[in-house]
């Protein structure tokens, strides 16, 4: 391709959205631009790398066994309303109604779909397991669409399904994707970590993310240096705390606190440290309001609250609905006199915790000294709080350390989930029906292109690793003016082009240094240069991530210099 003619308008400005380093370059390097908020166009170099990515993915799924399918965007409510996920999703949902006021979403993922289409044709345990793919797009409505391609509303991803006649046929498969998971990663010559993660609206048994570890990751991962545990933040757990010391229970009081509602404002007034306050949070769902109670120095982990509950339309009560249904501001609320119909989850940070400061129920009033079973019940403990570094490891109490990751791909084990509210069954070999055990594998393809950019780029710009890259070869002729120059840009690039090699040759009427900036912008793997040194039969070849060039001579033949390209291809492994 001559880059005089390729359509990759490059800008020296960075958008003024752009919040990550992956959103500025690639605009910046003509890959994509923006069409609405979430929403982007795949200009020529973009398109080739997203083409690449699925290609990559592709490979590594049939590899795996797997029969890639296409399924229509637009999905009948019906078939969520079953499973209960037309209320689970939430507002993240797209959805929309046709002329006949019928319901449909813009998909978000697959499972009813592909659960739906197979349930009349998958009859007999003998066509089992099988594994169905495809690479499609995907909508969810953001609430807030940020980091570019990594938090878009319209996205690429690689959904597969698997259905199985049991758990261990089901485990099997899982390793399988696992590993090529694994593998998808490695042949881009990626750094990654893969973590135990929560199924969330998706829902299952067990589920784990691959992610790219980056400066600016989105996801914070708890690691143990010493057993291998590893987990997302919505996942990670923590070993429980020594138990409190014993303590004398005291006399509850109702303390004046005026316009004292945060924790730091309780903590300065009652000079009290916040580990001895207790946040009471109220949540609403499916089944109206829930109270959680978690210490005043942690956060609460909403993923964990949902999975304890089994609901995952729960979200932080709004003021309004606090102040209306219980008549209190949300900084007074406790769980001393709270109505018997909300339920409370407390934290094991509360579990053991004596004399506790709580909302008083009462617009500015605190209690002191309260102790549940006396002034308050907990109708479950559970670990609902956000892990930090240096807490201790669930499995061998060490301390876990915390690092950043971009979420690539996420695997699940879904079991009857959802082919028994579909009623989705096959027959075994004695003629008894059976829910099919199912298994879910995402890849984000088109945010790939965002994590490995996050990942791999310098101060000048993007550093593709060879998988990917646009191009492999970009063919930079310093002066097109200078007949020789020229005439040699030509002559290697029709060379390279014959022997194969993806070759973008730069023949613009431009000046040296905008080329140079272009091409370390874009981030093609080798350049090849020829300057001012060509009239001596010199020329350069530079691997991206390289400071100094290799000088060759051109009175070696033109297969001297393929070869060495060639194992600068075959060295090429940028290490960022």
């Amino acid at each position: 391709m001559r880059f005089s003619k390729l359509y990759a308008p490059t800008i020296k400005e960075s958008p003024a959205d752009a919040e990550v380093i992956s959103h500025e370059l690639l605009v910046r390097g003509g890959f994509i631009r923006k069409v609405a908020a979430g929403v982007f166009t795949y200009l020529p170099l973009g398109k080739r790398v997203l083409k690449k990515i699925e290609e990559l993915v592709r490979t590594e799924m049939d590899a795996a066994g797997c029969q890639e399918i296409l399924m229509p965007i637009i999905q009948p409510s019906d078939m969520w309303k079953t499973t209960g996920r037309w209320e689970d999703y939430g507002p993240e949902m797209m959805k929309i109604t046709d002329r006949h006021d019928r319901q449909f979403t813009l998909g978000p993922t697959h499972e009813e779909m592909v659960t739906t289409t197979v349930k009349n044709e998958l009859a007999s345990y003998k066509e089992l397991p099988i594994n169905l793919y495809q690479i499609y797009t995907k909508y969810r409505d953001e609430i807030r669409p940020r980091f570019g391609l990594l938090r878009a509303r319209e996205f690429i991803m690689k959904d597969a399904y698997s259905f199985h006649t049991s758990m261990e046929d089901l485990h099997k498969t899982y390793q399988t994707m696992y590993q090529a998971y694994a593998r998808i990663l490695e042949r881009m010559g990626l750094k990654y970590m893969v973590v135990e993660a929560d199924t969330g609206a998706i829902g299952g048994s067990c589920s784990h993310e691959f992610n790219i570890l980056a400066t600016n990751g989105e996801s914070n991962l708890y690691y143990c240096p010493k057993c291998g545990y590893s987990a997302s933040d919505e996942k990670a757990g923590y070993a429980k705390e020594a138990p409190y010391p014993e303590e004398a229970p005291r006399v509850l009081r109702k303390v004046s606190t005026p316009g004292v509602k945060t924790i730091e404002q309780v903590s300065a007034f009652l000079g009290l440290p916040a580990s001895r306050i207790v946040k009471s949070l109220l949540f609403k769902g499916r089944e109206g309001f829930v109270m959680v109670m978690i210490r005043g120095d942690h956060e609460i982990n909403l993923s964990k609250l949902r999975a304890a509950a089994q609901d995952q339309t729960l979200e932080l009560a709004q003021p309004d609905d606090v102040a209306e249904a219980f008549g209190v501001p949300i900084g007074f609320i406790g769980p001393v006199g709270i109505k018997n119909s909300v339920k409370i989850y407390g934290d094991w940070s509360v579990q053991g915790l004596r004399n506790i400061v709580v909302g008083g129920m009462e617009t500015d009033f605190h209690y002191c000294d309260a102790n549940v079973g006396r002034d308050y019940t907990v109708s479950e403990w559970h670990d609902l709080r956000m892990v930090r570094a240096g807490d201790r490891c669930p499995q061998c109490s060490e301390p876990l350390l915390e690092t950043k990751g971009i979420e690539m791909g996420h695997i699940f084990e879904l079991g009857t989930k959802y082919s028994e509210k579909l009623d989705a069954t096959y027959t075994d070999e004695n003629g008894q029906s059976h829910p099919f055990v199912m298994g879910c594998y995402g890849w984000g393809v088109s945010r790939t292109i965002a994590g490995v950019v996050e990942q791999s780029h310098d101060d000048k710009g993007i550093i593709w690793p060879l998988a990917i890259a646009p191009y492999h070869l970009m063919i930079t002729v310093v002066n097109v003016n200078d007949p020789l120059q020229k005439e040699t840009g030509e002559r290697l690039y029709r060379h390279f082009s014959e022997r194969g090699a993806e070759v973008l040759l730069d023949d613009r009427a431009a000046s040296a240094g905008f080329k140079f900036n272009d091409a370390d912008l874009i981030g093609i793997p080798v350049r090849l240069t020829i300057g001012k040194a060509v009239s001596s039969g010199v020329i350069e070849l530079k691997k991206r991530y390289e400071k100094e060039p290799v000088k060759v001579q051109l009175e070696d033949g033109f297969d001297s210099v393929y070869k060495l390209f060639e194992s600068m291809i075959a060295t090429y492994a940028p290490g960022i």
